[in-house]
């Protein structure tokens, strides 16, 4: 690990090797977004369930909402990913 900062050029600042592309911080910011709509998926459904057991319905149901989850981030969602894009931009 160290070899790599040696063979660095001293002319190169830390704040260069830092910056993070746009459309990367888009992407974690829809990935973020989907994960909290996929919990709060997650939570409506185990408040409205009657038992405790785990079902391979119940594995599939979660898949699909991991699915339904992303799609949505991906289409605008809550604008959760828009609102996290502008602040990290400033």
């Amino acid at each position: 690990m160290t070899s790599a900062i040696m063979s660095t050029p001293a002319s190169v600042s830390l704040s260069t090797m830092t910056q993070v592309k746009p459309s990367r911080v888009q992407d974690s910011a829809q990935q973020f977004e989907a994960l909290m709509i996929g919990q709060m998926l997650r939570s409506v459904h185990e408040a409205s369930q009657d038992t405790d057991s785990d079902t391979p319905g119940e594995t599939m149901l979660d898949l699909a909402n991991q699915q339904f989850s992303t799609l949505l981030a991906k289409n605008g969602g809550m604008g959760l990913a828009k609102m996290i894009v502008k602040g990290l931009e400033r």
